[in-house]
């Protein structure tokens, strides 16, 4: 049967976000609802609305600026070992060198 073409990858404005955000909160109309009559994926919608709770307070989690820390924290950490790794193997290559 005729496949559902993937979506192409879009990106979206935290202000856009919001507006959706506030769109879902006032109630007249479902997640669904928003994300159908702006050509949304419900699951976007959802995790926007999801992640604008944490941020408000709402709900308990990570928020936005959380997120961010962790994932630079998560990239240095990553880089240093790399860097630890490459200091190592040239120790023990110099210690061969000098014997």
């Amino acid at each position: 049967m005729g496949k559902k073409k993937p979506r192409p990858r879009r990106s979206f404005t935290p202000e856009f976000k919001a507006e959706i955000f506030e769109l879902c909160q006032r109630g007249d109309r479902s997640i669904r609802a928003v994300a159908q009559d702006f050509d949304l994926s419900e699951t976007a919608v959802r995790q926007w609305v999801h992640q604008a709770e944490v941020d408000t307070g709402r709900r308990d989690g990570l928020t936005s600026s959380e997120r961010e820390e962790l994932a630079a924290l998560r990239r240095e950490n990553r880089r240093l070992r790399e860097d630890v790794d490459i200091l190592k193997r040239a120790t023990a290559f110099f210690a061969k060198e000098t014997r």
